[in-house]
């Protein structure tokens, strides 16, 4: 990576005292799990992982290329989160353009103009994370294709009916989700396609676990539960086509990051969530109507 600079010159005061905490929480994070990841080919992603683990490639545990062996699965799993998403969001063309809602360092952009050819926009409350993505997508030659910017993802800078596709991968648990999906709703041209993948919690526990708990604390976000998307998807023209439950899928990326050297402290609270059924990773597919 080059040294970055700033290309992110407006920036709207958030909206609300929360998501100025918000935004100083992401232009201040510094943990570095998501940077060597990202390292390994360039891809700077903020999500988790899905797949089972490649236990040939990692080799020997005590040998001494091990560490770096499993840093570069454990992106290559993220990377296969990203490609499933991307997988759900039906047929994009090049003259199309996608949104990114909670666009972290643009790994999930760089990768849908990768794919599809299209322009990607995407948003964030961070300008440290915008002006990451910026500058990476200059390096790749790509900026005429793939924006970040900061802003409002519940007021978002797209005119109505103006992309054919729109995601939010591990950011939704920001915000209010009626007011989230009604802007999907207004953005996306009738026939587009809503895709997110999330950690929620699982209706049938009753109320979110300690764990849960534990995962919005250290995030300072508010996990919803599955219930609550498919509700404000049906009150917002939003229908879904693909309900996948990804968890026991996932479950081995964060086996194997907590015994890895990028450990933060909240691999337990995930592990313990998914196995005892209070927690859920989900995608959610959904058309515009």
């Amino acid at each position: 990576m080059t040294s970055t600079i700033s290309t992110t010159p407006f920036v709207p005061a958030p909206v609300t005292p929360y998501q100025g905490d918000i935004a100083r929480y992401w232009n201040e994070e510094a943990r570095p799990v998501n940077l060597r990841l990202g390292d390994v080919d360039g891809l700077y992603h903020h999500h988790y992982g899905i797949g089972t683990i490649d236990t040939a490639a990692l080799g020997d545990p005590a040998a001494d290329a091990y560490e770096k062996k499993l840093i570069a699965e454990l992106h290559r799993l993220e990377s296969a989160q990203a490609e499933v998403l991307l997988d759900n969001l039906g047929a994009i063309g090049r003259d199309d353009m996608l949104v990114d809602a909670g666009c972290g360092r643009g790994g999930s952009m760089v990768m849908a103009h990768q794919r599809f050819g299209c322009t990607v926009e995407g948003v964030t409350l961070s300008t440290k994370q915008a002006d990451f993505g910026n500058n990476r997508a200059r390096e790749l030659g790509i900026e005429e294709s793939v924006r970040s910017r900061v802003c409002n993802m519940l007021d978002m800078p797209f005119e109505t009916g103006q992309a054919a596709g729109s995601w939010n991968n591990e950011s939704s648990m920001y915000v209010d989700l009626h007011d989230l999906m009604a802007e999907h709703s207004r953005i996306l041209a009738v026939g587009g396609r809503y895709v997110t993948i999330t950690g929620c919690w699982n209706p049938r526990y009753g109320q979110p676990s300690k764990w849960v708990s534990q995962i919005n604390a250290h995030f300072e976000c508010n996990i919803h539960s599955r219930r609550e998307y498919l509700r404000a998807m049906a009150d917002n023209r939003l229908v879904p086509q693909a309900v996948i439950d990804l968890t026991p899928d996932t479950l081995p990326y964060w086996k194997l990051r907590a015994t890895s050297s990028l450990v933060t402290g909240i691999e337990e609270a995930f592990i313990k969530s998914y196995e005892d059924g209070s927690f859920q990773y989900v995608l959610i597919a959904a058309d515009r109507v």
